[in-house]
């Protein structure tokens, strides 16, 4: 088996469908400047792709940035789960995973969907970056676009599992007045993984800043929360309104 991009793009077309396709298109949009930026759908199970990422997990780098590079939305999500499952290895390379990090940092404009984000940095950049510097981190949560700043805040969830909080609250103090849902929904996300670890850390952080956060990220902040303490922190919000 070549482990080409040439050669992971033809086995997706030959296991395409259009069944599969309308199953996708209504998960994404797909019109130009929507959230999907002209991406083309081909209609491959990600379970297949996923699978497929396994077999070709020693893909040379050059080979997976022109699987970043293509306009199939099903090849740029290989590329990515290539790094992602490579990185999950617990005797992957130093040099592999840096590879994987900035080649995903440098082509981050073939980034740009939430689908792709998550597959990229719930471990790969945050597993690189957790014994070093993180100020790339607080940049792109300033950043104008919405793929960079949903990044910053998704890839604190490793740090999240090493029980190293204080860059997600950080962050989503970064973000608190954004005007995305999907970077809402990743903050939330993030700030209720926090709270599995240390459940008053984000008490206190919900005391200071629920009335004014986002409603979106609120309610999936609160999700594991109790009734009471739901309702606690949402008549925050209407109080505030």
């Amino acid at each position: 088996m070549e482990l080409t991009a040439k050669s992971f793009i033809a086995t997706l077309m030959a296991n395409q469908s259009d069944e599969e396709l309308k199953k996708i298109l209504r998960y994404f949009k797909s019109e130009e400047g929507d959230y999907g930026y002209g991406d083309e759908f081909i209609g491959v199970k990600m379970g297949f792709i996923f699978d497929l990422a396994k077999k070709y997990n020693q893909m040379p780098i050059e080979e997976i940035e022109l699987l970043l590079e293509s306009n199939i939305h099903e090849a740029r999500v290989g590329g990515v789960s290539i790094m992602d499952k490579a990185s999950r290895e617990k005797k992957i390379e130093k040099d592999r995973l840096a590879d994987f990090y900035h080649l995903y940092m440098r082509r981050h404009d073939r980034i740009n969907n939430w689908d792709l984000i998550d597959l990229g940095c719930l471990y790969m950049t945050g597993l690189y970056l957790f014994d070093k510097p993180r100020d790339i981190l607080y940049q792109m949560a300033k950043s104008e676009n919405i793929w960079e700043r949903r990044t910053a805040i998704l890839s604190t969830c490793y740090f999240i599992r090493k029980n190293d909080l204080n860059d997600t609250y950080q962050i989503a103090e970064l973000l608190l007045n954004d005007q995305e849902d999907l970077v809402h929904k990743a903050t939330g996300w993030m700030l209720r993984f926090a709270g599995d670890k240390d459940k008053a850390l984000l008490v206190s952080f919900l005391d200071k800043y629920a009335a004014t956060m986002p409603r979106v990220l609120l309610r999936n902040a609160i999700e594991k929360f109790d009734k009471t303490e739901r309702e606690h922190y949402l008549g925050l919000k209407k109080n505030k309104i």
